[in-house]
């Protein structure tokens, strides 16, 4: 599950601290409301896929998500890994064709999908 759960729980993370962690200035952002407000969704979805402008906070994301996919999260808090299992699950169900292009943007070969399959089962997650 680990595989995306950087994808959108680093939506709660804005730019990294120092290099051992993320910053966890961000975590208490309502995560839920970014989910659910289709304008909000849309903002971040844009500016992850460069089909729209980036706040700060979105460019922040584009630029750690490829590192924490590809290091298990390893920077990431605990609040931002839960973070990510309720984005990622909230995505896989209610926004399937979005999740579709972010998981090509960033894991074009599936590689993170192989990786973390058996995490997002144990989640209910269908990657």
């Amino acid at each position: 599950m680990k595989f995306f759960v950087v994808a959108m729980a680093l939506i709660a993370v804005v730019a990294a601290q120092d290099e051992s962690m993320y910053t966890t200035k961000f975590d208490n952002i309502n995560l839920d409301e970014i989910l659910q407000s289709d304008r909000l969704f849309k903002n971040y979805y844009n500016c992850l896929t460069d089909a729209g402008p980036c706040t700060p906070e979105g460019n922040e994301l584009k630029r750690v998500l490829p590192d924490a996919l590809e290091t298990n999260c390893a920077k990431c808090s605990q609040k931002q890994r839960d973070a990510g299992t309720r984005a990622i699950k909230y995505m896989t169900e209610s926004r399937p064709e979005e999740w579709k292009v972010l998981r090509a943007r960033f894991d074009p070969e599936n590689k993170y999908v192989s990786q973390y399959l058996a995490d997002a089962e144990k989640e209910g997650i269908k990657l």
